[in-house]
């Protein structure tokens, strides 16, 4: 895979590192890579795994102490997490225009005068995808035309997955007609929790074959999962099937996205890239509001997966309200002063 010359390392340097003062950060190409071909299932791959929790807890609770990143190297982070960003609305109260107003914040989510003094004005940061319901995918893709932004659209039944199959097939068909690129699909968790690996796989391989062209992103609702061995077997059997990422929650739970249940998704990606030689990507959604977790999942990301997991091509973050925090703390940057919140608006 080709990358350009001038893309940032993006180092992480232990805490008391004093780090770099110049304000131009190179710009960022974005990768690509083949599609997660999917495989059999072999239950023998996931059957006998056991998740020690308390190491768990432990590995991602030093994430913060053992790792900072400091000054110029922060700020191409925060770019960098900005570029990863599903810009998402999933409101019962949406509409076309606040779709448009979205689409306006992807397509510039930094301020002119701030994308400037970072020296990015030459290739202006986007976001990595604006994520709405099927029926505000039309109005979402004409809002970003000529952008290169994808348009992400959830579907099955979002956000229980309890639908009956043929609907669930036929919205992520509908979708795909209204020029969506990529379907954050809903697995069955009732599947998952009475073991039903055949049935889900099954069911996935189905919504895969649906989405076409359009990239698939499997949401496990590891809220509903009761167990970290449920998370690490119902990521391997989504990825058998051939999810192109996979998905914490849908942010609609009691309990979403968490650095525990990101390290066990990441280790089954990990092995599952291991025993096949394919990519997948992975994306956290539900609760990540701020700059500093955003960091958190970076960290956790190039840790466990390497620089390559940093691209949008490979990792995502779901998120709306976090994209101000980021935009607060790039401007405080680049002036040295902290703006009040509700300067910079979110859509």
């Amino acid at each position: 895979m080709k990358t350009h010359a001038a893309k940032p390392d993006l180092k992480t340097h232990p805490p008391g590192g004093d780090q770099a003062t110049k304000t131009s950060l190179p710009a960022v190409t974005r990768p690509t890579h083949p599609r997660n071909a999917g495989t059999e299932l072999h239950m023998d791959w996931f059957e006998t795994v056991q998740v020690n929790l308390s190491a768990t807890e432990r590995r991602t609770a030093t994430l913060g102490g053992r790792r900072t990143v400091k000054k110029t190297y922060q700020a191409a982070w925060l770019v960098k997490a900005l570029q990863c960003i599903d810009l998402t609305t999933l409101a019962g109260d949406d509409t076309p225009g606040r779709v448009h107003r979205l689409a306006a914040k992807a397509r510039r989510p930094l301020r002119a005068d701030i994308v400037e003094a970072l020296g990015l004005s030459d290739t202006p940061p986007k976001v990595g995808a604006v994520c709405v319901y099927p029926t505000m995918v039309a109005p979402a893709v004409n809002a970003l035309e000529g952008s290169g932004i994808p348009v992400a659209s959830v579907a099955t039944g979002f956000p229980t997955g309890l639908t009956p199959l043929p609907q669930r097939l036929a919205e992520i068909r509908y979708a795909v007609d209204m020029g969506a690129g990529e379907i954050d699909i809903v697995i069955n968790r009732a599947q998952v929790l009475r073991q039903e690996w055949t049935a889900l796989y099954d069911e996935i391989c189905a919504m895969r074959e649906a989405c076409g062209n359009a990239h698939l992103k499997a949401i496990l609702g590891t809220g509903d999962l009761r167990t970290l061995r449920n998370v690490y077997k119902a990521s391997m059997v989504a990825m058998m099937a051939g999810a192109d990422f996979i998905k914490t929650s849908t942010g609609k739970e009691e309990v979403n996205a968490t650095l525990p249940v990101s390290l066990v998704m990441l280790r089954a990606l990990r092995d599952y890239g291991d025993r096949t030689g394919m990519k997948v990507g992975f994306k956290p959604a539900g609760g990540i509001r701020t700059a500093k977790d955003a960091m958190s999942w970076l960290i956790l990301m190039k840790e466990e997966l390497g620089r390559e997991w940093l691209e949008p091509d490979l990792f995502r973050i779901g998120a709306s309200a976090m994209l101000a925090d980021i935009e607060r703390q790039l401007e405080h940057f680049v002036t040295g002063r902290y703006a009040s919140a509700s300067h910079h608006a979110l859509a």
